[in-house]
């Protein structure tokens, strides 16, 4: 079993910055990768950022590039989204994830925290 606890959202206008932050405890060495997601009212959950445990590498939707990183603390078992240059359309309850397997969606979610971007 793994736990994730996220957090860091808040309010903040469009231009502005947040940093989300997702700790993990329990079985972290079987994690295979993390990521965030997110769900805007009346909307799908989508995928944001992805990092694979070993190796670092990472993956972003379009509509986050280049204005998102995503990074990890191997030691804190800790990943963390670095969003700059929020946009409107950035407003959503944002989900920590955690994938064991090699395939498939998360088997294990934080409880989320919300973004709400404003003009």
């Amino acid at each position: 079993q793994v736990q994730l606890v996220d957090f860091g959202g808040g309010s903040v206008q469009a231009g502005d910055s947040l940093r989300l932050s997702c700790l993990a405890s329990g079985r972290t060495d079987s994690i295979n990768r993390m990521g965030w997601l997110r769900q805007a009212p009346g909307k799908e959950r989508e995928i944001v950022a992805v990092i694979w445990w070993s190796g670092g590498s990472t993956y972003y939707a379009d509509s986050v590039k280049g204005r998102f990183t995503i990074s990890r603390d191997n030691a804190k078992n800790t990943v963390f989204l670095q969003m700059n240059s929020l946009k409107l359309e950035d407003t959503a309850v944002y989900y920590c994830a955690a994938a064991v397997f090699v395939a498939g969606p998360p088997e294990y979610w934080g409880q989320g925290t919300q973004v709400t971007v404003s003009s």
